[in-house]
């Protein structure tokens, strides 16, 4: 018994080794500052598209040159009630960021978006690209009136 206690004893201080040779564990070398050279992906693989006015009942909105505040107010409001489930300002949720959307969609096509989402998701090209992309999650028609709509086109132009 006193010779296999006497081999355990031997094996496990050959085993441990010397302090010199053990790891701490995991280490990372980080270089000062780490750059990413691969290019971001852009927002949206649709392309922009000014001239398609959508389908439904808007066929014209003119845009003031300043940007009405009380309707902006009204809109913002309705905005985050209706609109952020699905949609940030800045960046992608389940649906696109609606900052920059007027540089991207005219304001009939947001409008008829809003009102008749359902129509325009099976019928209008760029709805439908932008259906695809965002992985077939379909925008709920949320019963906006065009007042509504239009206070929420005045919020996103101040985006």
């Amino acid at each position: 018994m006193k010779k296999i206690i006497a081999l355990f004893s031997v094996a496990l201080l050959l085993s441990c080794g010397s302090k010199t040779d053990k790891k701490k564990g995991f280490e990372y070398q980080r270089t000062p500052k780490e750059t990413k050279t691969t290019p971001q992906k852009t927002e949206s693989s649709v392309p922009v598209d000014l001239s398609n006015k959508g389908i439904g009942p808007i066929t014209e909105v003119k845009l003031d040159r300043s940007v009405d505040t009380e309707k902006a107010d009204q809109g913002a409001t309705l905005f985050k009630q209706k609109c952020t489930a699905c949609h940030m300002t800045d960046k992608k949720l389940i649906g696109p960021a609606m900052s920059g959307v007027l540089e991207r969609r005219s304001p009939e096509w947001v409008m008829n978006l809003l009102l008749n989402p359902t129509e325009m998701l099976k019928q209008d090209a760029v709805a439908n690209a932008l259906l695809k992309e965002y992985n077939n999650v379909m925008m709920l028609n949320q019963n906006l009136s065009e007042e509504e709509a239009r206070s929420i086109v005045e919020y996103l132009r101040t985006l």
